[in-house]
């Protein structure tokens, strides 16, 4: 059976960072295949993984939208499509949804790419999929089927309400959502008091803190896969230990 885990926090939390260290540590216990969904209209996921974008899912919508070639059925150009979009690697594959949509009606081309996405996701063990900052993915329902939204945040009290607004969200639209957990990113030292106040005041469920990494700074600035960090990164540490915890409790790690 699939197990989703959807992304979420507003812009700047390092969300997707932490999306490809948590696919770099299911490939290291083992688990998959793993589909990974940059749901994101700025993406990139496929530069912290280190793969290359051909094609995205927005663009087989906008051509089933308008053309199918002669001979084709609109669900067979969609099936092809989104076959097209998909970015092979070892142990796990990459879709990258791209841009949104644009005038006019996309009413039936979403229909078949949902029914499609649906039907694609259960030929993985986990779908990981990183969505765009804020709500926006959520208000429109990307996330609804998900057994972890796993929220991030910032070491502040801004960061914190953002993930309680959220989360409060989520459960406001009665999204198919088993756990919803928050991870601060970022902590430079101790978590300041207040803000882990702030946390216990919002009620959130807290996985863990990930400290300061100046090797992700460092990766970046060089164009490097953030998914490539050395296993002793103190960020790497952290979240093999957060996500052992998260994953255990879900049944998917022994």
């Amino acid at each position: 059976m699939t197990m989703t885990i959807a992304m979420a926090g507003k812009g700047g939390t390092g969300k997707t960072t932490i999306a490809g260290l948590l696919i770099r540590f299911l490939l290291k216990k083992v688990i998959k295949p793993i589909l990974a969904v940059d749901a994101d209209a700025n993406a990139n996921l496929n530069e912290v993984l280190g793969l290359k974008v051909e094609t995205t899912i927005g663009e087989a919508r906008e051509g089933i939208k308008d053309e199918v070639p002669t001979g084709m059925t609109r669900d067979v150009y969609m099936e092809y499509k989104v076959e097209q979009a998909l970015i092979e690697s070892q142990g796990y594959d990459l879709i990258v949804m791209g841009r949104p949509e644009g005038p006019g009606c996309y009413c039936h081309a979403n229909t078949l790419l949902s029914g499609y996405m649906e039907r694609l996701c259960q030929n993985y063990q986990v779908v990981v999929m990183d969505n765009e900052a804020g709500m926006e993915h959520i208000s429109r329902l990307v996330a609804r089927g998900a057994d972890i939204l796993l929220i991030v945040s910032d070491a502040t009290q801004r960061g914190i309400l953002a993930a309680k607004r959220i989360r409060d969200l989520a459960r406001e639209l009665k999204l198919d959502i088993k756990k919803d957990c928050v991870i601060i990113n970022r902590v430079d030292g101790e978590l300041p008091a207040e803000v882990a106040e702030a946390a216990d005041a919002a009620e959130l469920n807290l996985a863990g803190c990930v400290p300061e990494d100046p090797l992700i700074s460092r990766y970046d600035t060089q164009g490097r896969p953030t998914a490539e960090l050395p296993d002793d990164a103190r960020s790497v540490q952290a979240l093999n230990e957060i996500f052992e915890v998260m994953l255990s409790s879900q049944s998917l790690l022994p």
